[in-house]
């Protein structure tokens, strides 16, 4: 068989002039559907139906209120540690309805709305922040690290950016196995600044992986505002390099990143190649437990924001549609609310995965060194078990 020879150059278009590129020379529009009022800036649209509309609303208040509920119970000593979503959950769940039910997600940390709107119950989120015996993950997992193997949720793991060249190498598998599905890969844009990013990007660009890269751009990445981590037109900009298709939307902006999605998936699954979505938000609470925001960014910052949070843009749009409900919503919430602190109660109160099977899961059989270090544990803490109150151990341990 003949190969057919490629000039990589023959594309290019040659100048007598010195042409210096300048930065900013791109300008990325953002895409905006909706004001911070909820009014329609264009009447040209496909709208989303009432029942969606309704279900991402709702989805939205529920992330909210556990975030809040969980923050306070890290506050209490009842969790070591949890990251919150405030302010962007219109980028997450958004997002999230857009995408089919068999298309693979895999997260940075703060997309705990994708699993919400895929119908993770709340005492599986208890459960795994608690890492008790029903944790699937058997407690090996920092809180927040969920996977769901039945809601194509991929385990979130603690370095950084990893999961965007594993989105793009799983979107490849996805495209050779001829599944009609795509890979979803959220980060923020401070995981844009790891090796991983391009690495990912590239290697989805070169082999034409259906996979979208969504880019949460909340302004921070912990204490380093955007401005200090790149000087380029943000995150849009290095797609267009790459060679990928690019869109920039307004993350606070719920309709905007639902059609935006609904885009991106059909040109990733019908041309097979991957697409950069760029959604501009704000991370309006902490980074995480861990993190105190009011030593590196001012109270008025935060201020001007909350008067662009995503849900009041949600309800506006739907009191504008009319499909909003007052007495409805506060029954949802006064319902999940207890529901949380029950579902918590309940959790807190499960035995810790019996202790046995800390080298389980990992090797088809356990080596003998594995078993040895569990057994050298086990007998540690039998001769000092008033050390480890919490562990369970079974009688014949």
């Amino acid at each position: 068989m003949a190969i057919t020879e490629r000039n990589h150059l023959q594309h290019i278009k040659s100048t007598h002039n010195v042409d210096v590129i300048k930065n900013g020379l791109v300008d990325i529009p953002m895409l905006q559907l909706l004001d911070a009022q909820g009014n329609l800036l264009s009447q040209e649209l496909e709208l989303w139906d009432k029942k969606t509309a309704l279900r991402i609303f709702e989805s939205m208040h529920y992330i909210r209120i556990l975030d809040e509920r969980m923050v306070s119970a890290q506050r209490q000593g009842r969790l070591s540690f949890y990251l919150a979503c405030t302010g962007e959950e219109a980028s997450v769940i958004a997002s999230t309805a857009a995408l089919a039910d068999v298309d693979m997600v895999m997260t940075q940390y703060r997309e705990q709305g994708v699993l919400a709107y895929r119908g993770y119950r709340t005492e599986q989120f208890m459960n795994q922040l608690l890492s008790n015996a029903l944790d699937p993950n058997k407690g090996r997992q920092m809180p927040i690290h969920y996977g769901d193997k039945a809601l194509n949720f991929m385990t979130v793991s603690s370095p950084l950016g990893t999961q965007i060249p594993q989105a793009a190498g799983y979107a490849y598998g996805q495209k050779i196995a001829g599944e009609l599905a795509i890979t979803m890969c959220y980060f923020g844009e401070g995981a844009a600044s790891e090796g991983d990013f391009h690495a990912g990007l590239n290697m989805a660009s070169v082999l034409h992986c259906p996979v979208i890269f969504f880019c949460r751009n909340n302004g921070y990445a912990i204490s380093t505002p955007a401005h200090e981590q790149f000087a380029g037109d943000g995150i849009a900009s290095r797609g267009i390099g790459y060679g990928v298709n690019t869109i920039r939307v307004d993350g606070n902006d719920p309709l905007a990143v639902y059609l935006a999605t609904q885009k991106a998936r059909k040109i990733a699954l019908t041309d097979h190649c991957p697409v950069l979505i760029e959604a501009m938000t704000y991370r309006l609470a902490a980074h995480s437990t861990s993190d105190d925001p009011s030593s590196y960014r001012a109270k008025s910052e935060e201020q001007d924001w909350e008067l662009k949070d995503p849900i009041l843009r949600m309800q506006r749009h739907l009191e504008q549609q009319g499909w909003f409900d007052q007495a409805s919503i506060e029954q949802y919430c006064a319902t999940q609310k207890s529901d949380i602190l029950n579902a918590l109660k309940k959790a807190e109160i499960q035995p810790k995965t019996n202790i046995s099977e800390i080298v389980t899961d990992v090797y088809q059989e356990i080596p003998a060194h594995l078993a040895r270090q569990r057994d050298e544990l086990i007998a540690h803490i039998q001769r000092h078990p008033e050390h480890y109150r919490s562990t369970n151990m079974s009688d014949k341990e």
